[in-house]
């Protein structure tokens, strides 16, 4: 009798403790929801590009029921105003006190350097959707540091390649920053890997738009092509300036972002301009239909590279997340899972570098009505050397 008490109370001891088990388990799982921390610009200059990213990266998560790897989504949102001398302080409110489990941002280089030095300091894992910086994936390459657009160099080297097509010598204008100086010494190696020549390097300091004197300066110097590398605002009077100085159709225009996302803007003065980036209007593939119809549905508009860009952000974050069930503690694994990510995007097979720079298609386009119109692929899988990077 005393036997069957035992084995009834060992039997009961079993039950409890696997229970215990259970429930321990399943508080283990992680159930807060992920923290989402978009440094990004809602103001100034560079506010709607800032937005076509946001609301690319939070399409990818609508998509999959607000959740990535099954935890709900929640952004904390700062305007980094564009103002590196900010970048510090907001990106350590985000990190420190937001306690963010991943930042994505930014626009502005110089915003998304700090942003990457405070990110590496504190082994905070993020994503880089737009800004093209050398050093980010560079000499500032880190394990937790990501890109999904660009390198400054990547589509000023495809610009090169396309112009030497069919012309011979170049000059190039552009802002005096890092990012014009990086894309035009892009330009530059693949023009003259090409055959080309570049004449001339022509500048004027950021944010001056003032190009009158660069354009009459090309007037007299006369190459076969030109190559401008300007942004936002900037875009749209160059082009107009341009076309206005009767250079159109004397001296043709290269560029890689010169008409993105400002053609209706810059008009007639905007046909027929040819660029090469690694996304274009309408790209035909079966990702960008649906992504297209997606995004059309959500915010009834047209995407653009930039949502591409963000969008892309988000495919990333979800591949390492994916492969540590939602467990953001497991930042190796989710290192290791991002770093060997292909993933399905809208602007075509996307992998990434030694130095998680994207590795991916750049294609030509033509300024055509209101969009840049592929023409074809000026070069497939390409990488930025990166030979900075020590990883």
């Amino acid at each position: 009798m005393f036997s069957t008490y035992i084995r009834r109370l060992s039997a009961q001891s079993t039950v409890a403790m696997a229970c215990t088990f259970l429930a321990s388990a399943a508080s283990a799982q992680p159930s807060e929801p992920i923290k989402v921390g978009l440094m990004l610009p809602t103001s100034g200059t560079f506010a709607e590009l800032g937005k076509k990213v946001a609301n690319g990266f939070k399409l990818y998560v609508t998509e999959n029921g607000g959740k990535l790897a099954g935890r709900t989504v929640q952004y904390v949102e700062l305007d980094d105003e564009s103002d590196p001398s900010k970048a510090n302080e907001n990106t350590n409110k985000l990190i420190k006190r937001d306690r963010v489990d991943v930042l994505v941002g930014t626009i502005h280089s110089g915003v998304a350097m700090t942003m990457a030095r405070v990110a590496r300091d504190t082994n905070t894992l993020m994503i880089v959707p737009n800004a093209g910086a050398a050093e980010l994936t560079g000499s500032m390459c880190a394990p937790n540091v990501f890109r999904t657009s660009f390198s400054n160099w990547q589509p000023g080297y495809a610009s090169g390649l396309l112009a030497a097509r069919k012309r011979k010598t170049a000059v190039t204008i552009s802002w005096k920053y890092a990012a014009g100086d990086e894309s035009v010494r892009g330009f530059r190696e693949g023009f003259e890997k090409g055959g080309g020549r570049v004449i001339k390097d022509l500048n004027l300091p950021f944010p001056n738009v003032e190009f009158q004197p660069l354009l009459t300066e090309l007037a007299t110097i006369k190459p076969e092509a030109a190559y401008v590398f300007v942004a936002g605002a900037g875009q749209v009077k160059f082009v107009r300036d341009y076309a206005a100085a009767g250079l159109k159709n004397s001296i043709p225009l290269y560029g890689a972002f010169i008409t993105e996302g400002t053609l209706e803007a810059q008009g007639e003065a905007a046909s027929g301009l040819q660029t090469a980036l690694h996304y274009a209007d309408g790209l035909k593939n079966a990702k960008n239909d649906a992504f297209i119809a997606s995004h059309k549905k959500a915010l009834n508009t047209v995407p653009d590279v930039f949502a591409v860009q963000g969008y892309d952000a988000a495919q990333l974050f979800a591949a390492g997340l994916n492969a540590v069930k939602g467990d953001t503690g497991k930042k190796a694994e989710m290192i290791k899972a991002m770093e060997s990510a292909k993933l399905d995007s809208p602007r075509g097979p996307l992998s990434f570098s030694k130095s998680h720079n994207p590795i991916q298609d750049m294609y030509a386009r033509v300024a055509i009505g209101k969009q840049n119109v592929m023409t074809d692929v000026i070069v497939k899988t390409l990488a930025d050397p990166s030979l900075d990077c020590k990883l």
